[in-house]
């Protein structure tokens, strides 16, 4: 017999749930946050299309499908199936629903159909952060991450595979027409004239497919090609004597150059591991003081210095103009920092790559000569005590929040496909980052909304 005492467990006892669905979970958690806080958005642009729909059953509630996606997307849940799954087996989804339990399609649709109203949410929940407080913009830093996109480099071809492949199908498809044609001759001879005999066989209508898709991706490079040497050739200064005049930009697509099958907007990058992979480059741009996301983009050009203007502006205008900014090597160039310097903004963006440990030697004594380039004054400020110490910095404010969305909450592929949705999902992933950020202040957050 044993004498050891355990705590009862009886797993087919009936049980009486709270009659109240906030009594499920302990005070203070992250889901009555999240309630209380998509209480206060405006929902406006999802509601009114629901306005004008007159057929069908009564959709779910905007509000209830909001509060359950964030909270996903706080958990580290992406996907539309796993989210329906914690809907019936999750405590807090299963508080935030109300009982309601939509599936994976409804669940995807609503995701896909209100996209750009997601993406807004952005906007509100930073200037809720702003109000409490913790967006002060003494320093703000820009960094960037490759994020695998929702395709295989597999199903990508170069121009040049192209026009090989063009060639090839084209001929397989006359000589298959012509047997056609010759098998429906044979036929009328032996059948008569009043036979059809006129269906394509099915591998014609595979390479036909293939062929048109081809061409189609053949004149989508052409036109990226024409539009690259229209924007280079623009950015020419005009003038000036040269020995010899310049070339003319190529507007035909280089035979390397890459288009993908089921994400074209997509590109192949090289990630963080070392490996290429279909990817996109998504940046952010995050306050110091708390590590709240202030501004988000995302493109398909590998390079990160392109992103720097378009960034500051974007920061500008949704919080104001910060007093300093930060950025790694990836991002310095002259132009960029003049830009900085007319905006009043203080930049630290080493032109050399540096080891935020790197030890870097004294800055001369003196004044600053006045024929330093914009490179020469760059390196010249990092070496002096107070640079160096405010761009070490750096590695502990925009280099945790990349590490926290990928690392702690999974997210390291695009759930949707395309530009235009790439980047409202992004801008989707740095709400749910800033939410949880408000989270930590709580107290702060409810302060603001008590003063109305």
């Amino acid at each position: 017999m044993p004498t050891k005492a355990y705590r009862p467990y009886s797993p087919d006892q009936l049980l009486l749930l709270p009659p109240s669905l906030r009594e499920w979970l302990p005070e203070g958690h992250l889901a009555y946050f999240i309630s209380d806080l998509v209480d206060t958005f405006d929902l406006t642009d999802i509601e009114a299309v629901y306005e004008d729909e007159l057929r069908g059953g009564p959709p779910y509630h905007p509000a209830m499908m909001v509060k359950v996606l964030l909270y996903a997307y706080t958990q580290g849940v992406y996907a539309s199936r796993r989210i329906a799954r914690r809907l019936h087996e999750d405590v807090a989804f299963r508080v935030l629903a109300a009982g309601n339990a939509p599936d994976f399609r409804t669940l995807s649709d609503f995701r896909k159909r209100h996209l750009d109203a997601l993406k807004a949410l952005f906007s509100q929940v930073l200037v809720l952060a702003q109000k409490a407080g913790l967006v002060r913009l003494g320093q703000v830093a820009l960094d960037g991450t490759k994020i695998r996109a929702n395709a295989s480099k597999h199903k990508a071809m170069s121009y040049g595979r192209m026009c090989q492949e063009e060639t090839r199908l084209a001929a397989e498809v006359d000589a298959m027409l012509r047997r056609a044609e010759e098998a429906d001759a044979a036929d009328d001879a032996r059948y008569g004239p009043d036979r059809r005999g006129d269906e394509l066989p099915e591998g014609l209508q595979r390479r036909e497919e293939r062929l048109r898709r081809i061409r189609e991706a053949k004149a989508a490079l052409e036109a990226e090609a024409r539009q690259r040497a229209a924007a280079t050739q623009a950015e020419r200064p005009a003038g000036g004597r040269r020995r010899r005049p310049p070339a003319s930009p190529a507007a035909a697509p280089r035979p390397q150059d890459q288009y993908n099958f089921t994400d074209p907007d997509s590109r192949i990058m090289k990630m963080a591991d070392g490996a290429f992979a279909q990817a996109y480059n998504a940046q952010v741009v995050v306050d110091a003081a708390h590590q709240i996301i202030v501004a988000t983009d995302v493109t398909a050009v590998a390079a990160d210095a392109p992103h720097l203007p378009s960034l500051v502006e974007t920061t500008t205008r949704h919080v104001g103009r910060p007093k300093r900014l930060t950025a790694d090597a990836g991002y310095h160039s002259e132009e960029h920092c003049r830009l900085l310097q007319a905006a009043g903004i203080d930049a630290l963006i080493p032109p050399d790559k540096l080891k935020h440990t790197d030890r870097q030697p004294p800055a001369p004594r003196g004044r600053i000569p006045t024929g330093l380039s914009m490179r020469e004054r760059m390196r010249r400020k990092l070496q002096t005590r107070v640079g160096w110490a405010v761009y070490r910095m750096h590695k502990a404010i925009a280099e945790p929040v990349l590490g926290q969305i990928k690392g702690a909450r999974g997210f390291q592929r695009f759930l949707l496909r395309g530009l235009h949705k790439v980047r409202a999902e992004w801008a989707l992933v740095a709400t749910v980052h800033n939410i949880c950020k408000l989270f930590r202040a709580e107290r702060q957050v409810r302060r603001v909304w008590a003063a109305g």
